[in-house]
């Protein structure tokens, strides 16, 4: 067992917490992050990995809002360009600005120059954050992007917005450590049975999902943050509130790299929604659908995926047209979506990702709906100041929780990996400079990883073909990152298997040493189970699970 997760978990019955978080997703991890650095003590699980669910399925972007504008959501627009600056700002080596290439195709709802004219409002809102839209002919966009067909287009515009540098789940893993370096105890495949509050303490059965072990936590307050689960755990624990969810599907399908183009090429789909080519390194996401869905465990479907495949192929210009072997890696999941009231479904097109807080003052409960990655740093501030209102003390209520470290941490790492020549061990299949990419992912703690390459060059060396990650990183992430199975190693504390295919990952020499490093003497149980688990590719099976 991962000893820093055997550890916490220890640790979880022994003493009153001032706040149990269930949900280790975007909000749950943000959750965590502003609490624990201000001094609350805090424990938070999540019935399966960190980032497990919602936060590893996204399209990766971390936008303002401007769909939003449609529906004269004025105030939203204007919170979500806020956010995403100050997203910007704060993580400048992972939330990096993207141009955004729209093409209009005739007949849309609105001309093109009438879209454009929202582009602009939207650069207005957004404070002049980003570089300034541009509209485009359509002779403009087919000399700029030759890969968009261009048969069909009235005009287009090319706008600024944001996206993640590593994967979501990435992003969302790095403010659970971060909350941990400040004394949260997480554990993650820690599931709630239930929940009951006696005599001003609220007493959570929860158990290992590894060794089935049952374990008693106590805290004074507790947040639910279980993202899709929300209303789930909410009925388990005989919680009443304003809000509950209702859910949209999401596909995106990976690819080998279609353009070269470092945009993000922007479509609207047969059926009207936003379409988008993402460029993933050197491969390229397909999608978004949005389907109305019952339930938060969803399925990519046959007809899923041939929606996206059959609306690339027709708004770009391939060479050859893709098709499902084409396909590497699918990502699926659903976006909660707020709603008032306790049930029916509102104006499905009305939706928004906005979070909402429902809190019972008096039990000192907290559920958290919604919301989007952008707006994550607003949740966790509203989230300590409403349990400092609750009356748990915030002993260092002033501490920033967020953000890269400090420009001194920076150059001093940058100095070192210089003078080792860091960069000289950058692997052929990483697209990036190696220095930059230790940065980004590791932050102070690449420092240390440096020292363990001079110490050992065999350290600085790529175990998984085809991957980007050092025997260094791997070592990291057995020690520091509670790699539980493979897949969170692949998956999640990595992009492996978003970005190689599942059959090169299993016939990869170094994936057995991998395993080592990470798991020691349970590496061929765990590699195993990897291998049980590995669910076929889409086009071997019409109904595939995934999230």
């Amino acid at each position: 067992m991962n000893n820093l997760r055997k550890s916490n978990i220890q640790k979880l019955p022994e003493e009153v917490y001032d706040v149990l978080i269930v949900g280790g997703g975007i909000n749950g991890a943000v959750s965590a992050a502003a609490l624990a650095a201000k001094g609350v003590k805090v424990a938070l699980i999540d019935k399966g990995d960190f980032a497990g669910f919602t936060s590893s399925n996204s399209s990766n972007l971390a936008w303002g809002g401007i769909k939003y504008l449609e529906s004269h959501e004025y105030g939203l627009v204007n919170k979500l360009c806020k956010s995403r600056n100050h997203l910007m700002r704060s993580y400048p080596s992972t939330v990096k600005e993207i141009r955004f290439f729209t093409s209009i195709q005739k007949g849309f709802r609105f001309p093109p120059f009438f879209v454009f004219l929202g582009t602009i409002l939207y650069w207005i809102m957004g404070r002049f954050f980003t570089k300034m839209p541009a509209y485009l002919t359509p002779n403009k966009i087919k000399q700029l992007e030759n890969k968009i067909n261009t048969t069909n287009v009235a005009g287009g515009f090319e706008y600024s917005d944001s996206y993640l540098y590593d994967n979501d789940a990435r992003f969302v893993f790095n403010f659970i450590r971060s909350s941990m370096s400040y004394g949260c105890i997480a554990a993650n495949y820690v599931s709630l049975a239930q929940s009951r509050r006696e005599n001003g303490i609220w007493i959570s059965n929860v158990k290992d999902e590894i060794t089935g072990e049952q374990i008693t936590v106590r805290s004074k307050a507790f947040i639910n943050a279980a993202g899709p689960f929300v209303d789930t755990v909410n009925d388990v624990n005989v919680q009443k509130t304003e809000h509950h969810h209702v859910f949209s599907k999401g596909i995106h399908l990976i690819v080998d790299k279609i353009t070269e183009s470092n945009k993000v090429l922007t479509f609207f789909a047969d059926d009207g929604r936003l379409f988008f080519v993402i460029p993933m390194g050197p491969k390229t996401c397909i999608g978004t659908t949005d389907t109305q869905v019952e339930n938060p465990v969803t399925y990519v479907t046959p007809e899923d995926r041939s929606f996206v495949l059959d609306n690339v192929n027709k708004l770009l210009a391939l060479d050859k047209p893709l098709t499902k072997d084409d396909i590497i890696a699918e990502r699926c999941g659903v976006r909660p979506l707020a709603i008032k009231g306790s049930g029916g479904k509102a104006d499905w097109v009305q939706l928004s990702r906005k979070h909402a807080i429902d809190q019972d003052t008096e039990a000192k409960y907290m559920s958290i709906f919604g919301g989007k990655l952008t707006d994550c740093i607003n949740v966790g501030d509203e989230v300590a100041r409403r349990i400092e209102g609750l009356g748990i003390d915030l002993p260092y209520a002033e501490r920033k929780w967020y953000g890269e470290p400090d420009d001194s941490v920076k150059d001093e790492f940058y100095h070192r990996a210089k003078l080792m020549d860091l960069d000289e061990l950058t692997p052929e299949s990483s697209t990036e400079p190696l220095t930059q990419r230790f940065w980004r992912r590791y932050g102070r703690n690449a420092i240390n990883m440096l020292e363990r390459i001079r110490e050992n060059p065999r350290m600085g060396e790529l175990i998984i073909e085809n991957s980007e990650y050092l025997r260094v990183e791997i070592e990291h992430a057995a020690n520091r990152e509670m790699v539980t199975k493979l897949e969170d190693f692949l998956r999640r504390r990595s992009k492996i298997s978003l970005v190689v295919r599942k059959q090169d990952i299993l016939d990869a020499p170094g994936l057995k040493e991998a395993c080592e490093i990470l798991f020691g003497d349970e590496a061929e149980e765990k590699l195993q189970e990897y291998i049980e688990s590995v669910k076929p590719l889409p086009f071997e099976q019409d109904n595939v699970k995934t999230g």
